[in-house]
């Protein structure tokens, strides 16, 4: 009986995506991916969870760029990361992973104003069903957002990051997937050593509270190194944020040996 009980607990916890147990690929966030040698394939190859890109609408483009000094560059949405979702989507048969049990999150962070860019980017979507209609990826805005009060007006392929410390209606963060925050808001730590009780306590006690709202939780601008991503870990944070992507996949599988 008692291994039937245990059993079962195990399996709720597993199932509890706010609350990882193991921490696996599926849990990295590739943070400004499109700075990447291989925008979204790096990521992607190494099956990360979550997956960013910046976008301005310029020109009547939505292009991808960090800073408008960027925007010369002329890469656009649909063909850095549209285009090859849908490739590979198709490939697998109506998923985003070969894997089926995988999910990718693809977080689009909106530079420019919100309400109309959010209309063109909803726009270009509907022109791939693939996407909006694949089980196992979200899409999901960041950045720039519109009122929180218009958020059930948006299709239900548009999903929105919430911001951490906030408090949300309950019909917005019914269309939240994630809680996300910049870290640097609570602590000076670096990384490199222990993250001071008080800070770690704060931190905790803000995981815990979007946990139990059942939403899952990023924090930015936070050091991107192994000592750190393991306290991030112990704070039970659901994306590991990260310019590093193979290294963190390395960590990971290092991790689970």
């Amino acid at each position: 009986m008692n291994k039937l009980l245990f059993s079962v607990i195990l399996l709720i916890s597993t199932a509890s995506f706010a609350q990882p147990i193991i921490y696996t690929t599926a849990n990295a966030h590739s943070h400004n991916d499109y700075e990447q040698s291989m925008p979204l394939m790096a990521a992607y190859n190494e099956q990360f969870g979550s997956i960013e890109a910046d976008i301005f609408w310029h020109n009547g483009e939505l292009l991808v760029a960090h800073t408008t000094r960027e925007l010369a560059l002329r890469r656009t949405l649909e063909d850095l990361y549209l285009k090859p979702l849908q490739a590979l989507v198709e490939k697998n048969k109506g998923h985003v992973y070969a894997d089926t049990n995988r999910r990718l999150q693809f977080m689009i962070d909106i530079k420019t104003e919100a309400v109309t860019t959010l209309a063109k980017l909803i726009e270009l979507l509907q022109k791939y069903p693939a996407l909006t209609e694949c089980p196992s990826l979200r899409i999901a805005i960041s950045g720039n957002r519109p009122d929180v009060t218009a958020y059930t007006s948006y299709p239900a392929f548009i999903w929105f990051d919430g911001e951490l410390y906030k408090d949300y209606p309950a019909s917005a963060l019914s269309r939240i997937v994630m809680m996300s925050d910049n870290l640097k808001k609570y602590t000076s730590w670096t990384g490199n050593e222990r993250m001071p009780a008080a800070q770690q306590d704060t931190l905790q006690q803000l995981v815990n509270r979007a946990h139990s709202k059942g939403k899952t939780v990023r924090f930015w601008a936070a050091p991107d190194n192994p000592n750190a991503w393991r306290q991030l870990m112990k704070l039970k944070v659901d994306y590991i944020n990260t310019d590093s992507i193979r290294a963190l996949a390395a960590f990971f599988e290092k991790e689970k040996q």
